[in-house]
């Protein structure tokens, strides 16, 4: 007898496509999480109170987790639209939209106007021009939903509304329609892999289990999902459990089976709950049990929970523990398909698998085949989290690239003040893939090319405060933990990783444990029994690959550059310094109203702290804790203040005085330093008070380098750095101005005159631009501007000035003619988001009204031969595929048109003058800068250094000095082959207490000059604090330094 499932497609038609309005809640486990069940009981209260013909329902996981919670709301034939991030007060808005039938854009995810459920299709109508479709939003607009394709859009507990959709038809299809060998044969032909991580060919483990001749044939599904930070099975139960019911209905007719089992982990009650509710359901309608639709087919399905053992995700193990036994992998073969459960020919696929194949039947293996690659056909379901703005389930096409994925969809880094670092993919057993190979295209090959794996589809996004030391430890720990413990390799292998590990993170490894733990990585992968055991080294494996400096750091230096690992970091502050300054120390001094003190400390670990206290980017802000609360503490604020108050009150000569006494007895050695920017100065002051005699040679006629020709005066005042330069004079440094090396002065003529030759040239040519029109009167460089106006040279400047960059040179050559009343166009060929310039320095440029032009490359300057400029034609850019940065690579267009200028300032960064090494005998890398020697800081060429941008390219002053006080320890240690330098350091006696109120004081802002105010002239805008600023804001510092140990109340 044929089953009638024609009043259940009906009964799911009035529910899905009812002519009253619907409102349906995602009551997924995430969005419950976010107060969906909240939010669906103040909608049901609220519907009966105000007596509204307005049908409830619920929906599972639409996928934008980081959206939740979301609500699907359906008026007769318009779209249907989905608001996210609902709370119970919009409710009354909502109802008056309702009735409106008008809903603010703002307001709105996105609509859907039909969708294609694969199996069948919805139309819910058109309107709403200004809301964006569902696939318009970056987050989904590269997606196909296919295993997700009813996720977010049916009730999963109604099968009604599945069977409305087309469920049940492709089994049905089948039934009647096919024989089992020509289901086998359509799923070899869709290539399908399975999705569990090791990706074997479906139909051929199909056809392997259909030869088998048994009484009795199992098929088991794999929900038993142990990776951290992966929830795809989870979701896909939670959404849509009747589909998994339709893919084994559809493998156990191929395969032979009368008898599944889905094994789901425990901890996943609501995935477990919708489950047994779908299986009664579908025991109900006939769709399970004897006899299926007047056939001979016989199938019945039973739910068995785990108890989240992780080792149960391998088939044998899980199979073991079906039986109710341990679950323990055991050697193959025989493989499951030939003796499995209960000694049964058994066929095991992951949950994602078998929800391929109603879709693959419907549409056809040809259809399944135009998704994916080659040899990855179809996709892939990924949970998308870490440090990433946009976290939920993402189901891409096989072969998209990671920069597709991280970038576009999950929109970048969640705090877009740090950069994303890498990417781990398949779980523990995956590896970590560093940002440099994101443009790797995500499939089963190219995954195990870079020493990860595919994995069931966790994705968790890194970011610069995850130490992979830290990462690699905590995901062995993982294994270790879940370790069955059945084969040597693993439980003792990954026993001394971990150990090996431990050691390293606290800062007492070495360079042989970090060979050790490499070698021994390899031999647990070769000889551990299960594939669990062998690929659990990956993280280790592809951390010392790619992040090998990470691990040389915690033991060469002790540091842990993340700061996560707590033995050796005092306080993030210090730790994320580059000149790990006593932060907290000289807070507290401050507090207790000892500024001389405090003063002396920030001297002693940066000797031109009025200076940097105006102009660093402020590496320590980014790592402070009191951000969790509302702001950073500003570090960087309270030290100018301490300089700046010190040197008014003539306090520091006392210090400087301090500093000579304490000058370490003279060495007899001679070092010359060449170049007097932020790291020659600081390199010379540690060098100076260890004792060695030092010369600085400077090819201007001022020390300070790009401090003093490179920083305009409104954001750094000269007077304040030459005040800052007489510690160095009263420390013996000899200066030698305007000599220029490779034309007064060899390296050979330094090398014979002194024992050790640092050089600190910097990187401050700019680079040139490439067009027409660069030889026309008028076309000047940024760096050159700046150094002019420095100079307080007379330059001929243009009334109209067009800037070409969008760097911090490009940004303070506007500012600067700005300020001498120029009209000034800022032209940048990307977005003004991926600007590279500092964040608060282009606010500052906004708030001066500075025109900016985005999305625009130059293409040619105009005028005539010889004669001043005219203008610059820029063609519009668009934004294509993200690169490696992280940034839309711009794509140039036809659409052209011109700025009228005379006057174009060329600002596309700096580089090293390469030629100028080269000459000298220096060996450069393949980005042009100077090579050196990690830790040492050696050039190829002996007793010869080097440190600074000239060996990083740009960065920041801070970063500079940093360097250049590790190449002052390195120096020091070759010249007298002692460890010397922690006896600069003095400990000042702090109050070591931990505010009980400091979450109270709100942060504090120093006076800023108005823009009219800065109109005209030079003058510094930030006035910078008065006392009891200062006070205040050193008093919000939480004292994360501090270590105590709580007893537990007994």
């Amino acid at each position: 007898m044929m089953l009638n499932l024609t009043p259940l497609r009906q009964k799911g038609v009035s529910a899905l496509d009812s002519s009253s309005v619907s409102i349906a809640i995602g009551m997924g486990t995430c969005g419950i999480g976010n107060g969906a069940d909240l939010l669906y009981q103040a909608f049901e209260a609220q519907i009966q109170e105000r007596k509204l013909a307005i049908h409830l329902g619920k929906v599972g996981c639409f996928g934008f987790c980081a959206e939740e919670p979301l609500v699907n709301i359906h008026l007769e034939g318009l779209p249907l639209l989905i608001l996210n991030r609902v709370k119970v007060s919009d409710i009354p808005k909502i109802f008056t939209w309702i009735e409106k039938k008008s809903f603010p854009a703002n307001r709105v995810l996105c609509k859907v106007s039909s969708w294609d459920h694969l199996t069948g299709t919805t139309s819910y109508g058109t309107g709403f021009p200004s809301i964006r479709e569902w696939d318009e939003l970056p987050f989904f607009h590269r997606q196909k939903k296919i295993v997700l394709r009813d996720a977010g859009l049916i009730n999963p507990e109604s099968i009604e509304e599945f069977r409305n959709v087309g469920g049940y038809d492709a089994f049905l299809k089948v039934l009647h329609s096919y024989s089992p060998q020509q289901v086998i044969a359509e799923i070899k032909d869709s290539k399908l892999r399975g999705r569990g991580g090791a990706g074997f060919p479906t139909g051929l483990k199909w056809e392997l289990m259909a030869k088998q001749a048994a009484p009795r044939k199992f098929l088991i599904c794999n929900v038993d999902e142990g990776d951290p930070g992966a929830y795809m099975n989870r979701n896909e139960m939670e959404s849509d459990p009747h589909m998994l019911i339709e893919g084994m209905l559809i493998g156990a007719y191929a395969m032979g089976a009368a008898e599944g089992i889905v094994y789901v982990r425990a901890e996943y009650p609501l995935a477990v709950q919708r489950l047994n509710i779908a299986v009664a359901q579908a025991q109900a309608a006939s769709m399970l049990g004897n006899g299926i639709d007047g056939t001979d087919f016989n199938f019945d399905l039973k739910v068995v929970e785990g108890a989240g053992a992780f080792v149960c995700g391998e088939e044998t193990a899980l199979i073991a523990s079906i039986e109710g036994k341990g679950g323990r992998p055991r050697i193959k073969p025989p493989f499951p398909a030939q003796s499995g459960y209960l000694g049964f020919p058994t066929d095991i696929n992951n949950m994602e698998t078998w929800c391929n194949i109603a879709a693959i039947i419907a549409k056809g293996s040809s259809w399944f085949k135009e998704t994916g690659t080659e040899k990855s056909p179809g996709t892939k379901v990924f949970s998308l989290v870490g440090k990433i703005k946009n976290t939920g389930l993402v189901e891409l096409p096989l072969g998209e690239k990671l920069t597709t994925l991280i970038y576009e969809i999950g929109g970048g880094a969640a705090d877009p003040d740090k950069k994303i670092k890498a990417v781990q993919s398949g779980g523990p057993s995956g590896g970590c893939i560093p940002v440099g190979k994101f443009d790797t295209p995500i499939d089963y090959e190219s995954l195990v090319s870079l020493g990860s794996i595919m994995g069931s589809g966790g994705m968790v996004v890194m970011d610069q405060d995850n130490c992979m030391v830290d990462v690699a430890r905590y995901f062995i720990e993982f294994t270790h933990n879940e370790s069955c413990g059945k084969c040597v390799p693993c439980r003792e292998g990954l026993a001394q990783e971990l150990a090996l590990l431990d050691k390293i993170a606290t800062g007492k490894g070495t360079l042989n444990d970090m060979l050790l733990l490499e070698e021994l990585a390899h031999s647990i992968c070769d000889s551990a029994l299960c594939g669990l055991g062998q690929s659990a080294p990956n993280p280790v494996l592809t951390t010392l690959r790619y992040f090998k400096n990470e691990y040389e750091q915690h033991i060469n230096l002790q540091y842990c550059e993340a700061g996560t690992c707590e033995e050796l970091v005092t306080a993030l502050c210090s730790n994320s310094c580059p000149l790990h300054m006593h932060i907290p120390s000289y807070l507290q001094l401050l507090k207790e109203n000892r500024l001389q003190e405090a003063f002396e400390i920030t001297l002693r670990d940066n000797p031109l702290p009025g200076t940097i206290g105006r102009i660093c980017h402020f590496h320590c802000q980014m790592r402070c804790r009191r951000d969790t609360i509302d702001e950073p503490v500003h570090q960087g604020e309270i030290h100018r203040y301490l300089a700046d108050t010190i040197y008014k009150m003539g306090g520091e000569s006392q210090v400087y005085a301090k500093l000579v006494r304490e000058k370490l007895p003279p060495t007899d050695q001679h070092v010359a330093i060449v170049g007097s920017g932020p790291a020659g100065l600081c390199a010379a002051f540690y060098l100076s008070r260890l004792g060695h005699t030092v010369t600085i040679y400077e090819r201007e006629a001022k020390a300070g380098g790009i401090l003093r020709y490179g920083i305009p005066s409104y954001r750094l005042p000269k007077e304040i750095l030459d005040k800052e330069l007489q510690v160095f004079k009263k420390l013996g440094i000899h200066f030698v101005f305007k000599k220029r090396l490779g034309v007064d002065f060899s390296l050979s003529d330094l090398k014979e005159q002194n024992q050790a030759v640092l050089l600190a040239l910097g990187s401050y040519r700019s680079q040139k631009l490439d067009i027409p029109g660069m030889s026309l009167k008028g076309v000047v460089q940024g760096t050159t501007l700046l150094e002019d106006l420095a100079k307080q040279k007379k330059i001929p400047v243009g009334k109209k000035v067009v800037i070409i960059g969008g760097g911090n040179v490009a940004i303070d050559a506007a500012r600067s003619l700005w300020r001498l009343g120029r009209e000034v166009t800022v032209v940048y060929r990307r977005s003004v988001d991926d600007m590279p310039a500092n964040r608060m320095e282009l606010a500052e440029a906004f708030q001066e009204k500075i025109n900016f032009v985005c999305m625009a490359g130059p293409s040619r300057i105009l005028g005539q031969a010889g004669k001043r400029v005219a203008g610059l034609e820029i063609k519009e850019m668009q934004g294509g595929d993200y690169d490696l940065s992280g940034r839309k690579r711009p794509l140039e267009s036809d659409i052209v048109s011109a700025i009228a200028c005379d006057m174009v300032v060329i600002a596309i960064g700096e580089s090293v003058e390469q030629e100028l090494l080269q000459q000298q005998g220096l060996e450069t890398t393949e980005r042009g800068s100077l090579a050196v020697a990690p830790y040492s800081y050696r050039t190829n060429l002996s007793n010869v250094y080097a440190v600074g941008d000239v060996t990083t390219g740009p960065s920041t002053a801070a970063q500079a000095m940093g360097y250049a006080k590790k190449a002052a320890m390195a120096i020091d240690f070759a010249l007298t082959s002692k460890h010397r330098f922690s006896s600069l350091d003095q400990d000042f006696a702090i109050n070591d207490v931990i505010p009980e109120h400091a979450e109270s004081v709100k942060p504090v802002v120093p006076r800023h000059l108005t823009v009219r105010e800065r109109k005209g002239n030079f003058e510094e805008i930030n006035k910078g604090y008065m006392g009891e600023q200062a006070h205040l804001e050193a008093s919000r510092c939480l004292r994360c330094d501090i270590r105590q140990e709580w007893e537990s109340s007994k």
